[in-house]
């Protein structure tokens, strides 16, 4: 009795509920073995355009262009040595004028000479210019303008800052020095109102 089957509910045949249990439980692992996960752990996917990095492509064949470049410059100029048979060129294709060393070779000296002479001349025009004009500040109508200003300002205001500038005293009052020597200071506002 111990191995028979005991089901947790109430039955009347023990064989076909074992039998419905059995394909239930198969059933459930078979879906349990194919679920996916809910929660998608697979990372994120790089975009195209970040795998093939086409800036850094355009990078390289830009430096190996160069590269090529130089290499075929170098490699011409290997063929010059080779092909001139150790002769060396030693034509010095300079004139010297006065002061100036002017190239033949150079097709535009001329010109970029008389450029920088037209910008030194209108460097020195605007120097001309600029050092003859007068100035345009006014010192004395700012002056005017000020002292209208403050003697408003006096009109209007209940206590006058050239008032108490006149009324301060410049007398001189003698103190008795402690030790006996006289000493003569100037007197403030605050001396003055105590003695009167």
């Amino acid at each position: 009795m111990h191995r028979s089957y005991q089901p947790l509910k109430p039955i009347t045949n023990r064989y076909l509920q074992q039998r419905w249990d059995h394909n239930n439980y198969e059933h459930h692992r078979r879906k349990v073995s194919s679920t996916l996960p809910v929660v998608d752990n697979k990372g994120v996917r790089t975009p195209a355009h970040i795998q093939l990095k086409l800036k850094k492509v355009q990078l390289q064949d830009e430096r190996l262009s160069i590269i090529d470049r130089d290499n075929c410059l170098l490699a011409t100029k290997l063929a010059d040595i080779v092909c001139s048979k150790g002769l060396v060129d030693h034509r010095n294709h300079s004139v010297q004028t006065k002061y100036v060393l002017i190239f033949v070779l150079s097709l535009n000296t001329d010109r970029r000479r008389e450029e920088l002479l037209l910008v030194g001349r209108q460097n020195q025009a605007i120097y001309q210019r600029i050092t003859s004009r007068q100035s345009e500040y006014r010192r004395p109508l700012w002056s005017d303008d000020w002292e209208r200003a403050e003697r408003r300002r006096d009109d209007i205001s209940r206590y006058p800052r050239r008032l108490a500038e006149k009324q301060r005293s410049h007398r001189k009052v003698k103190f008795a020095a402690v030790e006996g020597s006289e000493q003569e200071t100037s007197c403030s506002n605050t001396d003055t109102d105590r003695e009167t």
